[in-house]
């Protein structure tokens, strides 16, 4: 009786031992989503939001660095009017940077 009580405490003691080795690697791990992988996440949201939204009238800056104002779009094709000239370019979707909408600039001088 003696020996299965000492067989079933080390049994426990095997099963938390393992346990409190593995929870710093766990730890890491709950840091690591937290810290990288969620606000990674939520940028990426924003971005295809911010996509979806474009329309025709707001400005816009491409990863390339141009500067211009969206004149029409077409699914994921866009034409964009850009300098004094009023050159027409045309983009993918995915090339939009930023965006800045013409009636949030409107409430800024308010």
């Amino acid at each position: 009786m003696l020996l299965a009580a000492q067989t079933a405490a080390e049994g426990q003691g095997g099963i938390l031992g393992t346990l409190g080795s593995f929870l710093p690697i766990i730890l890491m791990f709950v840091v690591f989503y937290f810290v990288l992988i969620r606000p990674q996440r939520k940028k990426e949201k924003e971005t295809q939001e911010m996509l979806a939204s474009l329309k025709a009238g707001d400005n816009v800056t491409t990863i390339g660095g141009i500067c211009g104002k969206i004149v029409s779009v077409k699914d994921d094709i866009l034409t964009v009017e850009v300098g004094a000239d009023k050159v027409k370019l045309v983009f993918e979707r995915w090339a939009i940077r930023d965006v800045e909408r013409p009636e949030e600039e409107s409430e800024e001088s308010d």
